[in-house]
């Protein structure tokens, strides 16, 4: 008989992260609001956040959802992961730290590079600028985001939906890329102290 191991957390704490994991990315029929982002957005979104969590866990399990999806859905081919490290090399830079004239000038390149992104998918830029905007709470580039976002969804019912959305996958992911990138190290810890059954 395989004995198997109880998470640090316990199982219900894994149950609800699972269940989370349900309401964000699939949902619960009758019980969760209708989606207005696709599942592959709500991926890409998710996939950028562990690119800026550096959690290898996260980007594994977010690549293979973005590539069984991409599959499924026959979508055109494009260098996806690559020009979403790229949107993370430009999202990390805290907007907060800038003088008036870098962010102005940072605010026309991401401009520029963001009409990139969305020719490959439409609108997808600023839903990765919201989500780390909300990620590092940092309201200078929540507001580029939201402002793009708001053109892109005439209707308010659709834009509260597009929003609900990404917060939702933030709040997912920050929850669950903080657990794996830390889970290693706890575990390390309570074995240098001799406790193994982890």
């Amino acid at each position: 008989m395989v004995k198997t191991k109880t998470p640090l957390l316990g199982w219900t704490f894994k149950d609800v992260l699972s269940e989370l994991h349900q309401i964000v990315f699939i949902g619960i029929p009758d019980e969760t609001p209708a989606f207005e982002t696709t599942m592959l957005e709500r991926e890409y979104i998710a996939y950028v956040l562990a690119c800026y969590y550096q959690c290898d866990h996260c980007l594994t399990f977010h690549e293979r959802a973005v590539n069984r999806i991409r599959l499924k859905e026959k979508v055109s081919d494009w260098n996806w992961k690559d020009d979403l490290v790229s949107v993370t090399l430009f999202l990390h830079l805290d907007g907060r730290k800038l003088s008036p004239m870098e962010w102005k000038r940072w605010v026309e390149a991401w401009r520029r590079y963001a009409k990139r992104i969305d020719t490959r998918h439409p609108a997808l830029a600023c839903y990765l600028a919201y989500a780390i905007g909300i990620a590092r709470h940092d309201e200078n580039l929540m507001n580029l985001a939201f402002e793009s976002i708001s053109k892109a969804h005439e209707d308010n019912e659709r834009l509260k939906g597009v929003i609900r959305d990404i917060d939702g996958v933030v709040i997912f992911m920050k929850a669950a890329t903080s657990k794996n990138r830390s889970d290693s190290t706890i575990v390390n810890q309570l074995k240098s102290r001799g406790i193994t059954d982890i």
